[in-house]
């Protein structure tokens, strides 16, 4: 199956769904998982319609965001309209990267992490929009803020200026 062929069988699941719901479709994004994938990929599914795509390594995205500017006239053309997610979880250490790259950063789980953000949005003057991340469950393998602590997060965050809580 193609990927025009999968991005339109996704989008009849979710105006159905959204439909049963009493919900508007357009106001439901799909966010194609691009990480893995190489940037012929990425160009077909943004010349089948998807402009959101989620990545989970920040110098993985970089490569590829870098790359996909300099197709700029070669199949690329609706990459102006493309919007970038964090989806993968995010070390301080690349929160520079991250604001530079991405329109939405998925997993904010620490208000040190908040902080740095907000930090390097102010140096280039953005108003990064975030997701927090919560922990919901006790397995070890997932990540987030804990439910006992969203709280005061939720209004440290808040105050920080270049920060832009969406969910």
């Amino acid at each position: 199956m193609s990927i025009t062929d999968n991005l339109k069988n996704i989008q009849d699941r979710i105006n159905a769904a959204a439909e049963r719901a009493g919900r508007n479709p357009s106001e439901i994004r799909l966010v194609t998982v691009s990480k893995t994938y190489p940037l012929p990929r990425i160009i077909e599914a943004m010349n089948a319609g998807t402009l959101t795509f989620g990545e989970s390594k920040v110098q993985e995205a970089k490569e590829k965001i870098e790359e996909l500017q300099g197709q700029r006239g070669k199949g690329a053309e609706a990459q102006s309209n493309v919007e970038w997610h964090l989806i993968g979880n995010l070390q301080k250490n690349k929160a520079k990267h991250a604001v530079q790259l991405f329109d939405l950063i998925h997993t904010v789980d620490t208000i040190s992490l908040a902080e740095e953000l907000n930090r390097q949005a102010e140096k280039i003057q953005k108003v990064q929009r975030i997701l927090i991340q919560v922990k919901l469950s006790d397995e070890e393998t997932k990540s987030g803020v804990q439910e006992e602590n969203l709280v005061p997060m939720l209004k440290a965050v808040s105050a920080m200026k270049n920060l832009k809580i969406e969910g």
